[in-house]
């Protein structure tokens, strides 16, 4: 793990750990390389709070998403025909309730970034296969958010009314998603 010292138009000096631990101090143009090692040193006892956090965090999500066996062609194909299984149901009858027409052919990846995504110049769906690590309800949810983009492409005021109208409980399966995933504290 490193320490990265950036220089910038910026008013003052600041650091943040990023994901595999190294630290991001961003410093003031033509600040003595004296005073940026002296704000590390001063900080010592934070970066190693922050990074053992951010390890925490990061094990918890990586324990989360090996939760669902994918090293096999047979764990492969078992995994899809759930998601299939339990998704598509989902899928048809919101499609129907909101009075549209995605493609019947979405698709499955093992992405870990997003849940779902929404491509509305060909109405195709893609969603992420760790869903299966989720409650219905919250799975549900991603249906819905991904089916409002059809009716609404960006995430502004009318596409929350519209999730608000055909899953009023978003916001609650939204934070239950995250705190899952992310093993985020209660």
């Amino acid at each position: 793990m490193s320490i990265i010292v950036t220089y910038r138009r910026t008013s003052r000096l600041s650091m943040r750990i990023v994901k595999n631990g190294d630290v991001h101090v961003s410093a003031p143009i033509g600040i003595p390389k004296e005073e940026v090692e002296k704000f590390i040193d001063d900080h010592r006892e934070w970066i190693k709070e922050a990074r053992q956090k951010t390890y925490e965090r990061e094990k918890a999500r990586y324990d989360f998403y090996h939760q669902l066996p994918l090293r096999t062609e047979a764990q492969i194909y078992d995994a899809l025909q759930r998601a299939e299984n339990l998704i598509r149901p989902m899928v048809e009858a919101h499609a129907q309730e909101m009075g549209i027409s995605p493609t019947p052919l979405f698709y499955f990846k093992p992405n870990i970034s997003r849940w779902g995504q929404c491509d509305v110049n060909d109405k195709s769906i893609c969603f992420s296969i760790y869903l299966l690590l989720l409650p219905d309800w919250c799975v549900e949810h991603v249906v819905v958010h991904e089916l409002c983009h059809l009716l609404e492409p960006s995430h502004n005021a009318r596409f929350h009314a519209l999730m608000d109208k055909y899953f009023p409980r978003w916001r609650e399966a939204r934070a239950e998603t995250r705190r899952l995933s992310q093993m985020e504290p209660d």
